[in-house]
This record gives structure tokens, C-alpha cells and sequence, in this order.
């Protein structure tokens, strides 16, 4: 293609001078934005210290933590008796009946004790003189003191000496600490440990396939009910997983987010006709609505809850307050700058026949907006259910104050991995059903 002469260029130059002479921000925007963008990164790196809390970070307790999501631990404390005899001692988080045989732990006819970790290459042999370690079928065995555990020479590096304890890993299946009067066991499992049913429920050992087999039987567990009710009640009665107390909290959640979000529609709709200043002819009855609305959604949900939680103690009720209030100044003012950018055909041919205001807002307007207005409530209603439970948190009630409960024993991380599976359904159900709807009202293009 030929280049264009001089005297074209200019005449083009003339023409559209927008184009051949724009400003610099227009050239050179996008990198001066990308620029500025780096640099502002590079100052939060320094800033907020990111390097120093990278590297001081503890990586092994949060590796920790998360296999704790997806397994559990049985934790017992082996002492050594004075009669030569190892007993094992178990806390009040027990995972076991009273008196239950465990195929890991193997109390031997000497008094000693063998803990197994994975296969017999993997285990402890314990009296209250000697710890033998194997580790791959080597043993190596630590020496018990009166007041120490010693490592042996050349031990490797699962086995560490730790001032007067031995400690030594088993990488996944667990780990074990040696001291002088007692083995402290970490046994750890793929899962989640009586999940279905506690230990002192008779139905305890039970699987899910054995508990469909019960449920199919014919033959009644407990003569009062039926085997389906039976298995229900225990599941939902489960004492470690607390089932029935979390699924309570959940519908909690969820009747938060629903009747906080459906409150706030209810008044924003009428206040939003205040506000919108092509419907309601009156600049200082739309300036103070408008700022009503900024005053209670500048306010963070979070906030309200708090102050909600003072006035009325924990409960849902603080919960609903903060929501209401929240997204009853979101919603005015989404619905106030829908109603000034409706159609005034509709509005003009109502007034044309003489149609009262009442009428014209019904008639000429309501119908242009309800689209919008119900598609903003369900997305509200939507982020409602996640927020619901943030605000739970700080004593709003529902599962949100649950969670928090689970995350404070700095042990039930597998119950905190279970709720969060819980709201994360949840959440996926409700953010299809609203798209569902919306989609419905709007076309496929609402979501």
C-alpha cells in the first residue's frame, strides 16, 4: 500500500485532529498505568514487610494444619509405669470406646507396648528401659534415663534429639515424642475420624455402606423406630460432629441472609421513589434520602453486627439488623438510579389520561424497574449468605459462630474443613438458584 502525500495527510489532519493529535495520557496511558501499578506493589513489598513474613513464616505448622482438613489423629500418651508396664492414657477428645481393640496399638504379655505406623517396618517397640525405632525395617534404639530419652549414634534424619526428648517422624502415618517417663503417639488416618457415629453410640464401627445395609434390613435396631430413623437420630446426635447443632446453625444462616435481605427490599423500594429526583420533584427530599442512604451502607455490615450484638446479646437477631440495614442503603440507592433512568414515555402517556400520581408510578414505572429491582434483591440475597456468615462470627449467631468455636480448639480443623464444605455448597446452590431467576426475569445475560 502506497504512502499518502503531504498534502492528504494534512487534509485528514484537519479533518480528524481527535486521531493524529491526541494527549499524552491517551498514547501512553496503558504503560504509565502498568508503571505506576509495579511501583505501587514494589512500595507495599517494603511497606507491609512481605519479604521478612514470608521467610519467619511457620511452614511445617501450616502443613500441619492442612492435612488436619483432610485426616485426623489419634493422640495417646504411653507412661511408663514403675511395675515395667506401659499404659496408654487417652484425652477427653477420645476417638475410641472405652476398652476398644486397636490393630496399631498392641499391648504385649511383658508389659511392653508396639505402635505401628503403616507396616510392621514402620513401629515402636516400647518398654519403660528402650524405645526401638524402625524406620524401613532398621532399627534404631533410643536409650530411656532417668531424666532424658537419648537418641542413638548415626541416627537419621527422622530421629532428632531435642534437648531431653527424642522426637521421631513417621512422615504422614504420624509421629512420636520419647521422653523419660512416657511416649507421646501422633497415629494419623486418611479421613475424617467418626464422622457418622461417636463412640458411644451403639451403631459406632458402622461405615456408610453397612449403615445402607442396616437402613435396607429388616430386622428393627431399637424395637421404637425404624432403622432409617434410628441411624438418623444417631447421626444427627453424633457428640464429636455435633451434626443436628450445625445444620441448625446453617439454617440459621440462611434465615439471616433471607429475612435481612428481604426487609431491606421492602423499605428500600418505597424510600428509593424519595430519592430518585425524575419521580419525586423535590431537591431537598432527594439530597436527604440520598445521604440517608450513604450514612447506613458507609457503615460496614461487620460493624452493625457489633454494635447490634451489645444491644441485643448473640443471636440472629443482631445478624438480621446488620443485613437490613446494610443492604436497605445498597438497595435504596441501586433503586433510586434505576427509577431516574426509566423510560418517560410510559410516565407521559399515563398523566396523559389523567391518571393519578399513585397510578403513574404503578403503571407507567413499576414495571420498567421490577426486572432490575428483583435482580439486584437476589444477588443481594446471594451475598448475603456468605456475609451472614462472617458477621456470625462475632456473635451474630449461626454457623459463622460455629466455625469460629471449631477454629479456637486449634484441633477440630477437620470439623472446620466439614462446615466450610457445608457454606461453599450452600453458597454454589443459592449463586445457581439466583442466576436461575434472574435469568428468567432479564435474559440469559444476567449472570
Amino acid at each position: 500500500m502506497s504512502a499518502i502525500s503531504a498534502a492528504e495527510r494534512a487534509r485528514l489532519e484537519n479533518k480528524f485532529p481527535e486521531v493524529f493529535k491526541t494527549s499524552f495520557f491517551k498514547r501512553h496511558g496503558l504503560v504509565f498505568g502498568i508503571a505506576l501499578t509495579l511501583a505501587y506493589l514494589v512500595f507495599c513489598w517494603f511497606f507491609f514487610n512481605v519479604g521478612p513474613a514470608l521467610s519467619n513464616g511457620k511452614w511445617d505448622r501450616a502443613s500441619i494444619y492442612v492435612q488436619d482438613w483432610f485426616s485426623w489423629r489419634a493422640q495417646p500418651r504411653l507412661r511408663f509405669g514403675e511395675d515395667g508396664v506401659v499404659t496408654p492414657q487417652w484425652s477427653s477428645r477420645a476417638q475410641y470406646p472405652a476398652n476398644a481393640t486397636i490393630d496399631w496399638l498392641t499391648p504385649n504379655a511383658d508389659g511392653s507396648m508396639t505402635v505401628t505406623f503403616g507396616s510392621q517396618a514402620d513401629r515402636l517397640d516400647i518398654t519403660t528401659q528402650q524405645v526401638d525405632v524402625y524406620l524401613n525395617g532398621e532399627v534404631w534404639p533410643v536409650t530411656i534415663t532417668a531424666d532424658a530419652a537419648l537418641a542413638p549414634e548415626g541416627a537419621p534424619a527422622a530421629i532428632q534429639q531435642d534437648r531431653q526428648k527424642v522426637v521421631v517422624d513417621f512422615g504422614f502415618e504420624g509421629q512420636a515424642e520419647i521422653r523419660a517417663n512416657q511416649v507421646a503417639v501422633q497415629r494419623r488416618f486418611f479421613g475424617w475420624a467418626n464422622f457418622l457415629y461417636d463412640p458411644k453410640s451403639p451403631l459406632w464401627g458402622h461405615d456408610l455402606f453397612s449403615t445402607i445395609g442396616l437402613i435396607l434390613s429388616g430386622d428393627r435396631i431399637n424395637p421404637e423406630m425404624s432403622n432409617a430413623s434410628y441411624v438418623l437420630d444417631q447421626w444427627l446426635n453424633n457428640q464429636a460432629w455435633q451434626h443436628g447443632d450445625i445444620l441448625v446453625k446453617l439454617l440459621q444462616t440462611l434465615v439471616m441472609a433471607f429475612v435481612g435481605t428481604l426487609l431491606a427490599t421492602l423499605l428500600a423500594f418505597p424510600l428509593a421513589f424519595i430519592a430518585a429526583r425524575t419521580i419525586t420533584p423535590n431537591r431537598a427530599a432527594n439530597w436527604g434520602m440520598k445521604r440517608f442512604f450513604d450514612f447506613i451502607r458507609s457503615v460496614d455490615m461487620l460493624i452493625w453486627a457489633l454494635f447490634f450484638t451489645r444491644g441485643f446479646g448473640p443471636g440472629p437477631i443482631p445478624g438480621i439488623a446488620a443485613i437490613f440495614l446494610t443492604d436497605t442503603g445498597a438497595l435504596g440507592k441501586v433503586y433510586a438510579e434505576a427509577l431516574e433512568n426509566v423510560d418517560d414515555k410510559q410516565r407521559e402517556g399515563m398523566k396523559s389520561v389523567g391518571a393519578s400520581p399513585a397510578a403513574v408510578n404503578r403503571y407507567g414505572v413499576v414495571p420498567q424497574v421490577a426486572p432490575v429491582f428483583v435482580s439486584q434483591s437476589l444477588y443481594f440475597w446471594e451475598s448475603n449468605t456468605r456475609s451472614a456468615t462472617v458477621i456470625g462470627a462475632v456473635g451474630a449467631g449461626g454457623i459463622g459462630l460455629k466455625l469460629l468455636e471449631a477454629m479456637g480448639t486449634n484441633s477440630d480443623w477437620d470439623k472446620v474443613a466439614y462446615m466450610v464444605l457445608l457454606i461453599l455448597f450452600v453458597v454454589f446452590l443459592f449463586d445457581n438458584l439466583s442466576n436461575a431467576i434472574r435469568s428468567r426475569l432479564i435474559g440469559p445475560g444476567a449472570h
